[in-house]
């Protein structure tokens, strides 16, 4: 068994999900005895590894849990990773590596070379936190506040990009240790703003693509991770398409402004709206394969009408398009238009869409997955590498897979004996993540990569 959990801090899942001053002790004694813990189970399982890269990685985990929180603590939002990436940078030099800063603004990438020619390959995390104010009881919880959308808000790693990033820093330092070994090299990529691209903007992954992250190197593979409520101790390898590409749409309905007691004298835009979002629901339930076309319509924003007793002339909606088959997006949205424009129009309304795009599917080739799951498989053992379905968050790490063939998955962060179903779900001022959970991430990671370019340091 290639992995290990730490029961001491089941404390902390409380603490997190329920807060209350009784647990604060408790909390306190797990923080204090994980990494201790961590150390002496991991170091009493058995490994697949070399012993010269499992000493490295046994070596490395306090210090991956070190950086986890102080990234927790010290949360940024996208393309405001000032003080991430200076972290991320300074250990990257400190292990030898060729560091470039400022691409995308705030990402880093940093470039190891092996002792003998052979494949390129890339790693990647990202590094941005979300406007959310956190509600767990950690001591190293995040007190952060900033701007978003023009508001005062908290700031938290409510999605678990701190634990990705730790990640990534610990696999370079235990691939750094096997530089000579090493055939080929390995690009670390820490790319900013992945929660979503800034009005008029690129992304942190399309816009590390414009400025050739790569580099001069061409690397055959990309893989990347991420976080996900599931059992400590798994990863979820999912063939083909595995999250959804998601777009905004933006809706004006414009009608007749009238007096509240004279709807007949003008158009109601409200009601025209109201309309409009009970008829986009029959889109994906009516107009598209459930099967083979699974999508989704959310409208998250609706604002129209300044007086209680003004029917206003304009109503302004915002929402989400979710869609897992890439052939099936612009299919998807003429319906979707037509279901507008024309629901509008029966009501004497007239309706405005402009759809933009912000992250397109995240697909793992077939052919490449069964490579990664072997080699997964051989690192964590074959009752921790699951099986899953795809879901409808979306990932920007789907444009790297544009240019170069890549692989993601998920790693489970739940504490022993949380479902998924009782777990805070990703973007929830009460996610949690299990720090044993990160030592499975990094085991992933690193089997991945010396299968590519292991050289003398494969089993």
């Amino acid at each position: 068994m290639a992995w290990f959990t730490c029961t001491i801090c089941w404390p902390l899942v409380y603490a997190s999900k329920f807060g209350g001053q009784r647990m604060k002790h408790l909390v306190k004694l797990a923080v204090a005895a994980s990494m201790l813990f961590a150390a002496s189970a991991s170091a009493q399982t058995t490994t697949p590894f070399p012993a010269s890269v499992e000493a490295s990685i046994q070596s490395v985990l306090p210090r991956m849990i070190a950086w986890r929180r102080d990234f927790h603590e010290h949360p940024e939002l996208s393309y405001e990773e000032v003080r991430t990436s200076r972290v991320v940078a300074a250990h990257l030099r400190s292990l030898r590596l060729e560091v470039r800063t400022g691409v995308a603004q705030t990402g880093v990438v940093g470039v190891l070379r092996g002792g003998r020619p052979g494949p390129v390959i890339a790693l990647r995390a990202d590094m941005d936190a979300l406007p959310v104010t956190e509600e767990g009881d950690l001591p190293f919880r995040s007190r952060a506040r900033g701007h978003y959308n023009g508001q005062d808000v908290g700031i938290m790693h409510a999605c678990g990009h701190d634990t990705h990033v730790a990640v990534l820093m610990a696999a370079a330092t235990v691939l750094a240790s096997q530089r000579e070994q090493l055939a080929g090299a390995v690009i670390f990529v820490f790319q900013p703003s992945e929660e979503g691209a800034p009005p008029g903007g690129l992304g942190g992954a399309r816009r590390m693509l414009a400025e050739n992250v790569f580099g001069d190197l061409q690397p055959e593979a990309i893989y990347g991770l991420h976080a996900w409520p599931q059992a400590s101790g798994t990863v979820t390898m999912i063939s083909g398409p595995m999250m959804a590409g998601s777009d905004r749409i933006d809706i004006t309905v414009t009608g007749s402004q009238t007096h509240g007691a004279q709807p007949h004298a003008g158009i109601d835009p409200i009601v025209a709206s109201s309309q409009i979002i009970n008829a986009l629901q029959t889109v994906p339930s009516r107009q598209m394969d459930a099967v083979g076309s699974p999508v989704i319509v959310t409208i998250g924003m609706i604002q129209g009408g300044v007086r209680y007793n003004i029917i206003p002339q304009t109503v302004q909606m915002q929402g989400t398009l979710r869609y897992l088959n890439p052939e099936t997006r612009e299919r998807f949205y003429e319906r979707i238009r037509r279901t507008i424009t024309e629901t509008a129009a029966a009501t004497g309304a007239t309706a405005e869409v402009t759809i933009t795009e912000n992250a397109i599917p995240t697909v793992n080739p077939p052919e490449l997955m069964a490579r990664t799951r072997a080699a997964v498989t051989r690192a964590l053992g074959e009752d921790h590498v699951l099986n899953g379905q795809p879901v409808m968050p979306a990932e920007d790490f789907a444009y790297f897979q544009q240019a170069v063939p890549g692989i993601f998955f998920f790693y489970g962060v739940n504490p022993p004996g949380v479902t998924q179903a009782e777990a805070a779900p990703n973007h929830n001022p009460r996610f949690f993540a299990h720090e044993p959970a990160m030592e499975t991430a990094l085991r992933a990671m690193l089997a991945v990569t010396l299968d590519r370019v292991g050289g003398n340091t494969q089993s």
